[in-house]
C-alpha cells in the first residue's frame, strides 16, 4: 500500500483546464497537468483495497492498485509494465475514457475517488518522454495471415496483439489514416492526433501492414479479403448513424455529426481537402451560423465544442431524455457507473456563450427557405409513462442555420455485413459465439462496436485484445499465450 493514511491526509487534486475564453482560440489539448510530485501524492490516496472494485469497473481489468503504488514510489518503468499488461493504448484512454474505474473506487463511496485517470496518462506520457516506448516486433513468424477490417481502437489493439503472437497482420482502413474515431471523430482539443499517429507508426515498425483508402464491401470485395487470409476480424465500428426522418430532413444545412467532425480534424492536420471523407464531398463549417446540435452524448458535446471554435454565433443542444440527477439514485448504487449529470468542457463553453442543453425535447419538423434550413419545430415530451409522450401546447420554433445530428449509431455498414454473410443480432450488430468471438461464418470474427454496439474506447481496446486471443487459438489449434481480458458481471 502506498501510504496507509494517504486517503485521509490528501484531498483529490486533478489536472486543471484553461479558462473558456483562452481555450476557444485554439484546437490544442486544453488541460494543464500537475507536476510529477503532485501526481505521486495523488497516488498515495489509493487504499490498495482487498477487493479492488476499480479493476472490476474497468473493461480492461487494469491493474490499478499496482500501478498506483508504483507511481507513489517513483518506480515509473515498472508502472508502465503494469499499465501495458492490460492496455495497449493508455495515452488514449487516459484522455478520452470517462473512467468507470473511478466511479467504482471504494474511496468514492464517501469521498472523492482516487484520480486513476490522471495516474494512467502521467505514466504513459512520461514513458514517451523518456523514450521507453519502442517497437516490439515478434521474434518469429507463424506463417499465418490475418485481415483486420477497420483501423479504429478495436482493430489496432487486435492487430498489435496478433502481430506480437507472430501472425502477419494486415489492417484494411477505408479512410486515408488509421485511428477511426480517435483520428476523425474525437476533436484535437481532447486528443491530439499526433499521439494517435505515433502509435500507428509504432505498429508499422513492429510489422503490421496497413492498406488505406480501402473500403471492404464497397471498392474491395469481402470475398477477396477472406480468400487471401487465414482469418478475418471485422472491427469497423457502428458506423450507421441514427437519422431523424421528419418533414424537411432533406434541406441543406442538416448533417450527421460524423460528416462534420472529421473536417475540422483534417483542417487541423493541414489537409487541403477537408471534405475528402464526406459522401458528397461537401464542406461544412459553423462560422457565423446559429447551430443546433441534436443529441446529448459525447458526440454531441464534440459537435458543440467544434462549432464554437469555428465561430458559430450561437449553439444550443437538444436531448430527448430528461436531465440526469446531481447525485446517485437508490436504483443506481455504488459500484455501478454513476448515471449523474456531467458537464463536459464543451457544454461549459456553450453555457458561457449563452447556450444551454434543453432536456425532454423532440424535434418534429425542419423549416426551410430556398432549400436551406432556417429553423425547426420541437415539442416537449413527458417520460412519466416510460415512453416519450408529447406535451400538448408545448410546440416551439427555433431559428438555425446548421443542424448537427448526434443521436448515436445503429450498427456496422450493411453492405459489408451482406457480403460477408454474418448473422446479426436484433440490434444489427454482428452476432458471435461468446467464447470464440467467431461469427456464423467460419474464420470470420468481430470485435468492438461492430459486435457490441456503440460504446467506449476502453471497451473497443478490451474487445480487440480478447478477439486477438480467440483468433490466435483458432489459427494455432492450441491455448493462446495472449492474456485473457478479465471482466466482471456488473461492468456496464
Amino acid at each position: 500500500m502506498a501510504d496507509p493514511r494517504g486517503f485521509i491526509k490528501y484531498g483529490r487534486r486533478d489536472k486543471t483546464i484553461q479558462p473558456v475564453q483562452d481555450r476557444l482560440h485554439h484546437h490544442d489539448e486544453h488541460y494543464n497537468y500537475p507536476s510529477e510530485e503532485e501526481v505521486k501524492t495523488q497516488a498515495a490516496r489509493c487504499m490498495d483495497c482487498g477487493v479492488p472494485f476499480c479493476m472490476s469497473g474497468c473493461p480492461l481489468g487494469n491493474l490499478i492498485p499496482e500501478w498506483n503504488d508504483l507511481v507513489y514510489r517513483g518506480q515509473w518503468q515498472q508502472a508502465l509494465k503494469a499499465l501495458h499488461a492490460t492496455n495497449n493504448f493508455p495515452e488514449f484512454t487516459g484522455r478520452v475514457c470517462p473512467a468507470p474505474c473511478e466511479t467504482s473506487c471504494v474511496l468514492g463511496i464517501n469521498e472523492p475517488p482516487v484520480n486513476i485517470k490522471l495516474h494512467e496518462v502521467s505514466i504513459i506520457d512520461k514513458a514517451f518522454e523518456e523514450g521507453w516506448i519502442v517497437p516490439q516486433p515478434p521474434v518469429r513468424r507463424s506463417g499465418k495471415t490475418v485481415a483486420i477490417i477497420g483501423g479504429g481502437p478495436a482493430g489496432l489493439a487486435c492487430a498489435q496483439q496478433l502481430n506480437r503472437a507472430g501472425h502477419q497482420v494486415t489492417v484494411y482502413e477505408k479512410a486515408d489514416r488509421a485511428g477511426g474515431l480517435l483520428m476523425y471523430g474525437i476533436p484535437h482539443y481532447k486528443l491530439r492526433k499526433e499521439k494517435v499517429q505515433r502509435r500507428i507508426d509504432l505498429l508499422i515498425e513492429e510489422g503490421v501492414n496497413f492498406h488505406f483508402n480501402c473500403e471492404v464491401g464497397h471498392d474491395t470485395p469481402f470475398a477477396k479479403i477472406k480468400k487471401a487470409h487465414d482469418a478475418v476480424v471485422i472491427a469497423t465500428g457502428a458506423e450507421e448513424p441514427r437519422d431523424l426522418p421528419v418533414s424537411g430532413r432533406d434541406l441543406d444545412g442538416i448533417h450527421f455529426a460524423m460528416e462534420f467532425l472529421p473536417q475540422q480534424n483534417r483542417a487541423n492536420w493541414g489537409d487541403s481537402d477537408v471534405a475528402a471523407l464526406h459522401p458528397k464531398h461537401q464542406p461544412i463549417n459553423a462560422k457565423g451560423k446559429r447551430v443546433i446540435v441534436i443529441g446529448g452524448g459525447d458526440t454531441g458535446s464534440d459537435c458543440i465544442g467544434t462549432s464554437i471554435r469555428q465561430g458559430a454565433t450561437s449553439v444550443i443542444n437538444f436531448e430527448l431524455l430528461g436531465q440526469p440527477p446531481l447525485d446517485r439514485l437508490e436504483s443506481n448504487p455504488w459500484p455501478q457507473w454513476s448515471r449523474i449529470l456531467r458537464i463536459s468542457s464543451s457544454m461549459e463553453e456553450m453555457q458561457v456563450m449563452g447556450g444551454d442543453v434543453h432536456y425532454e425535447i423532440m424535434t418534429t419538423r425542419f423549416i426551410g427557405s430556398g432549400r436551406k434550413v432556417t429553423g425547426l419545430e420541437t415539442v416537449k415530451v413527458d417520460w412519466s409513462s416510460g415512453r416519450p409522450e408529447k406535451v400538448a401546447g408545448s410546440e416551439k420554433i427555433w431559428k438555425c442555420d446548421l443542424v448537427l445530428l448526434a443521436m448515436g449509431f445503429l450498427g456496422p455498414r450493411p453492405a459489408l455485413i451482406e457480403q460477408c454473410g454474418c448473422v446479426t443480432d436484433p440490434r444489427s450488430n454482428i452476432k458471435t459465439d461468446q467464447k470464440t468471438r467467431m461469427s456464423s461464418v467460419d474464420g470470420v470474427f468481430a470485435a468492438g462496436d461492430s459486435r457490441r454496439g456503440q460504446s467506449l474506447v476502453v471497451w473497443a481496446i478490451s474487445e480487440g485484445r480478447e478477439v486477438a486471443r480467440c483468433v490466435d487459438e483458432y489459427l494455432t489449434g492450441a491455448p493462446s499465450l495472449l492474456p485473457k481480458v478479465r471482466l466482471e458481471t456488473f461492468v456496464y
